[in-house]
């Protein structure tokens, strides 16, 4: 209820309001957000490459419905990739995407946007030499998103996607894209959905997220493990160990501000391990379903408020 309370809130523009102008929020959200500007968040690739931890860069925004703005996205993400390449950290560093911050919730063509403006995004991650990884948002976009993919992978075979273990489709999505030799990103999924096409219970959910994953492990493609959970990261190095693949031929994926000893001690272990790294001014939905993964990240909040009051 508590989760669903959150995720609810991430869409309030009243509540978003109340927490953007409430001074004890930011040193909350600096633990999850790695500043505002590109330059910030090249700072934090730097410092994670010197521990040998690659990252996915996120500029956030979302539900964008101006083609203003989106184009404004788009030109932030190439001056970004632009930066990540001069910088020598291309090799280190890819990009997420988030397709509704390009212009797919537009009301008119808001596909053929969204697709353009991904086209112009994977030239410049092409040029500067690194990837680019669309992420998944709620249920209503998964097949604009997948249809958006395939049609990128043409040109640029090496784009990735997002799946969620809690929608009950996504089992038949990873046979797919496995197939295709795709390069996947499985996560549990942090949107507000529905029980007539999201599994309601955690159980569900990871068993759901085991029997993804197997598949992926065993297809063509490329996996990457999102999760901080210990248990399914135990399970998902056998999987991997049942199917033949090195450190080279999958990856581990975490969040930035989430369990920072746990990733370093994967990577230590020699394994690839990527941080989601998140940046820029439009954090309130970011940051809200951050709160409602995990119970220790809303106390952690509400802590930092009691201290303050």
């Amino acid at each position: 209820m508590l989760r669903s309370a959150l995720l609810a809130a991430a869409k309030s523009r009243g509540i978003r309001r109340f927490v953007e102008a409430t001074p004890v929020t930011k040193p909350v959200v600096n633990r999850f957000i790695a500043g505002t500007t590109a330059l910030d968040a090249v700072r934090t690739v730097r410092s994670l490459a010197e521990r040998g931890i690659c990252a996915t860069l996120d500029h956030l925004g979302e539900d964008v419905t101006d083609a203003a703005q989106a184009r404004r996205t788009v030109r932030a993400y190439q001056q970004l990739l632009g930066v990540l390449a001069d910088q020598g950290l291309a090799e280190r560093a890819e990009v997420s995407v988030k397709l509704s911050a390009v212009g797919q919730s537009l009301p008119a063509d808001g596909e053929k946007v969204a697709l353009e403006n991904a086209r112009t995004i994977c030239e410049a991650a092409a040029s500067a030499g690194t990837t680019v990884t669309l992420d998944m948002e709620d249920h209503t976009t998964t097949d604009s998103t997948l249809s958006i993919l395939r049609q990128l992978r043409v040109d640029f075979p090496w784009v990735g996607a997002v799946l969620q273990a809690y929608l009950r489709r996504t089992e038949q999505d990873c046979r797919q894209l496995a197939a295709e030799g795709a390069r996947v990103r499985l996560c549990k999924g942090a949107y507000r959905e529905p029980a007539s096409v999201a599994f309601p219970s955690k159980s569900e959910v990871d068993k759901s997220y085991v029997r993804c994953l197997k598949i992926l492990m065993e297809g063509s493609g490329y996996p990457m493990v999102a999760t901080h959970d210990p248990r399914l990261l135990r399970i998902a190095g056998e999987l991997a160990r049942q199917a033949g693949r090195g450190p080279d031929d999958f990856e581990y994926q975490m969040l930035y501000g989430i369990r920072p000893q746990l990733q370093q001690q994967i990577a230590d272990q020699g394994n690839r391990m990527r941080v989601y790294v998140a940046y820029g001014d439009e954090w309130y939905g970011y940051f809200m379903r951050r709160l409602a993964e995990r119970p220790a990240n809303l106390g952690f909040f509400a802590r930092s408020l009691l201290r303050k009051s």
